[in-house]
């Protein structure tokens, strides 16, 4: 059996339960900082600079792109296109890109097979990064992770009522898709065990309810015995938003990720919102001291 040897570019939230989840199956995993010092890595994960990867894709059997695009495009690629096309070993690559490059659909859903139609400059970088990434490495397996709203321990409405600022915004026929952080670390260790044939593949990464904020924003606070914020209409609150935030609630798209789980052979562990924050508080709770 040929070893499996995966470099992963960004170790942040996602990235980290990735390399974690890689490292538990007994794969040699390297993850890569713009500034790893004082940083920690899960157990059996070797954390390097980024400027240090080079050595490394020489041996590389998967690699996996977190890190968003710039204005100067793929970092990964920026630095390190020709390493990782001419990489001798390198039988796979996933990137993590967004569900933002769908665009606004009105509301309608959208599916693996459904073309891009981004219509902010972050959603474009995206796309361009994705066929970066598919033209880098011509005859090989490359997985594009369409990823919609990522949540999880420490990043939650659980969060953003104990400090405050969770707000309930009401937008009739708005809905927002998500995905559980184990699930995303999930559909990556599937996709990359996978022996399939060469070229690109899209996979979505939402799960199976989208929902309003407003929604998830109440059953969290019904979870914590909470009274929940107020309802704000949505003219109301868009003054306030940030360019980010009003982009955001400008586009309105229900993702379906059936062919995705089927191609994965998994079903998601919190196919709505609903078990996703159960099992987080159920996690909090095991956590505190006795």
């Amino acid at each position: 059996m040929i070893e499996a040897n995966l470099i992963l570019f960004g170790l942040g939230y996602t990235g980290t339960a990735i390399a974690a989840g890689a490292a538990a199956l007994g794969w040699r995993v390297t993850a890569t900082s713009r500034n790893p010092s004082g940083r920690s890595a899960p157990s059996g994960v070797a954390l390097i600079s980024f400027a240090d990867a080079a050595a490394v894709l020489a041996e590389t059997t998967h690699v996996v792109q977190t890190a968003a695009p710039d204005e100067h495009g793929d970092p990964a690629l920026a630095r390190y296109s020709v390493e990782i096309s001419r990489s001798p070993r390198l039988r796979w690559a996933g990137y993590l890109s967004t569900t933002g490059v769908y665009g606004d659909r009105d509301g309608d859903w959208v599916d693996e097979d459904t073309p891009v139609a981004p219509t902010v400059p972050r959603a474009q970088r995206r796309v361009a990064a994705e066929n970066a990434w598919v033209a880098a490495l011509p005859g090989r397996p490359v997985d594009l992770f369409r990823v919609a709203g990522i949540y999880g321990p420490g990043r939650s409405a659980f969060d953003d009522l104990r400090s405050g600022q969770a707000r309930r915004v009401l937008k009739p026929g708005h809905l927002f898709g998500r995905i559980h952080r184990d699930d995303i670390a999930a559909a990556v260790l599937a996709a990359m065990q996978q022996a399939r044939p060469p070229g690109p593949r899209v996979l979505n990464l939402a799960d199976d309810e989208p929902a309003a904020s407003a929604d998830v924003t109440a059953e969290a606070a019904r979870l914590l015995d909470m009274e929940p914020p107020p309802l704000i209409p949505f003219a109301e609150a868009v003054g306030s938003m940030s360019a980010m935030g009003r982009s955001f609630w400008n586009e309105n798209r229900r993702v379906r990720s059936e062919k995705t789980q089927a191609q994965l052979g998994l079903r998601w562990q919190y196919p709505t919102y609903r078990e996703g924050l159960r099992a987080i508080l159920q996690q909090e709770v095991a956590k505190r001291p006795a």
